[in-house]
Parts: C-alpha cells; structure tokens; sequence
C-alpha cells in the first residue's frame, strides 16, 4: 500500500502531536515538589553537612515563606532557604535558648494561623530529642495542619563521618540512644540499662555533664577502659574527633577544649575510628591520659 507525501506528514505531525502531549503528561504526573501551602512543615535538617538534607527538606526550603529555625543550622543551609523567605531565629543550645520552648510554639501558632508556607527547621531529626512532639501537639490544639519530614540524625550521621559504626557484630548488637538534658531529675535515668556490656551508647547533649555520665556508668559497671569518642562540629569541615577511654571523659574534655556542638559515643565501636577514618576534614585525635583516675563502683544492694 502507498500513501502520498501529504498522508505521510499527516501521520507525522499525529505521531509528534500525541508524543508532546505524553512528555507534558509524564513532566507534571513526575513533578512531585511540594506545594508549601497553610501547613507547618516541621523539617530535619540533618547533622551539619548541607548535603546530607533530604530532597524532599531541600524542595521545602526553596519554597518556604517563613522559617523557624534553630541554632545549629549551619549558614550554608540557611543559604539554600528561599531568599523572600522570612527568617526567623529561635536558638535553643545548652543554657542559651534565645526563645523558650512555649514561645516556639506561640510562634509556630501564629505563623501557622496566617496561612503561609511554614517550615520548623531543626537540627538532625526532629523526633530524636528535638521536642518535634511537643511542638506538633500544640499546633493539634491550635487546629493547624502539619507534616513531618525525618532528618538525618547525629547519631547516625556523626558516627558515620567519624568512621564509628553503630553496630558490628564482633563488638555491639545494642544501640542505645541518651541525653544528659533531662525535665525531672536525673534520678529517673536507668543507669543500670545504660551500663550494659556489649552496647553502643550515644550521648546528646552531654559535654556539660560529662563527669556525671562517666562516674555513673562506671559505677554501674561500665570498664573505665570502655573506648569513647567525642565528635565535634560532626559531619561539618570543622570536625574533630578525640577517642580515649571512658575513665578519662573529663580529662578529654578538659585538655582537648571541646565545645558545643558535641557527640559522645561510648562502646568498643569506638576503636575501630581509627581503622575506618574516611572523611577527608576530619581531625582524628588520640587523647593520651596524663593520671591515672581513681573509680569507686557501686555497691551492690
């Protein structure tokens, strides 16, 4: 069969027709950037490094009309923030909160009731000691809609660009993660669960109260010989790591200045830092214990 040349261009111009009309289709069905609409979004803005945010937090930012955020978020995320975004500081780091947690949530209230595109950037998750819960209940009882985008948490990510695995099955099955920043009184910490052999254990917010953590543990039978890291500044150019063992926590903190933000990692994990360093900025430091500390254990009851 034949067709003339006005036929054959006739089928042409059908076929290219319905193949743009199947690209637009495919091009809107696959845009799936979020439409930042009379909503909190409460968003995890990972450990440190820009690049280790979500897709879905990095959409979020670019779109946002107001955010929130604390003060660990470096000034290179900040930097990724929609430029007619308003930015609003609300601090929060160890015994210098600009804005007490009652007047973060006001804030989220009241932004959140002005229909715009909110977005509560915190550092790491913020299900993972970063009160995300207490901030979405009072958004429920303010009846404002929200949604939660994970983060990556220090834990994780910190351990990861130290070269600390979490888990390996020659040295740890456990994970447990702590902070030292407790509501009630330290009395209701279960030091006992915490000083288990065989675990891994990461401390949040802990620097300040290192002395405590350490004489606890190892009063509860933690081996003053227990490796420990402490990550500053984790997964950022800044970083430094200080492994030594648990008996000499505060000596470590002491002689190598450590300041906030700081992760502890205690566990035999820990002495594997040295065999697994990958991250080109990290400042790997062996602390060399100049005492020899004297520890009382518990007695047993």
């Amino acid at each position: 069969m034949k067709y003339s040349i006005s036929t054959l261009n006739f089928f042409a111009r059908e076929c290219l027709s319905a193949m743009e009309s199947f690209v637009a289709q495919w091009v809107n069905d696959s845009d799936r950037t979020p439409q930042v609409r009379e909503k909190v979004y409460l968003v995890g803005g990972g450990p440190g490094d820009p690049d280790l945010l979500t897709v879905k937090a990095l959409k979020l930012l670019q779109k946002a009309e107001v955010v929130l955020y604390d003060a660990l978020i470096s000034p290179e995320i900040l930097n990724l923030v929609n430029p007619k975004a308003l930015l609003v500081s609300v601090g929060k780091r160890a015994n210098n909160h600009s804005k007490k947690q009652h007047e973060i949530n006001q804030l989220l209230v009241k932004y959140g009731k002005q229909k715009r595109g909110v977005v509560r950037l915190k550092g790491g998750d913020p299900f993972i000691y970063g009160r995300g819960g207490e901030e979405l209940q009072a958004l429920i009882a303010a009846g404002i809609d929200f949604e939660v985008v994970p983060g990556i948490t220090a834990a994780s990510g910190c351990a990861s660009y130290a070269g600390i695995p979490l888990t390996h099955r020659e040295h740890s099955q456990t994970v447990m993660f702590v902070t030292a920043q407790c509501k009630n009184s330290q009395e209701n910490i279960d030091w006992t669960s915490i000083a288990r052999q065989n675990q891994t254990v990461v401390v949040y917010m802990g620097l300040l109260k290192n002395d405590v953590l350490a004489q606890q543990l190892i009063a509860y039978g933690r081996c003053p010989n227990t490796p420990v890291a402490i990550i500053e500044n984790g997964t950022t150019r800044a970083q430094r790591v200080i492994t030594g063992t648990l008996g000499c926590l505060t000596e470590m903190v002491e002689e190598q200045q450590v300041i906030s933000p700081a992760l502890m990692i205690i566990g035999e994990v820990v002495a594997l830092a040295h065999q697994l360093d990958w991250y080109p900025n990290n400042q790997l430091i062996q602390h060399m214990s100049k005492m020899k500390p004297v520890y009382k254990l518990r007695e047993a009851v």
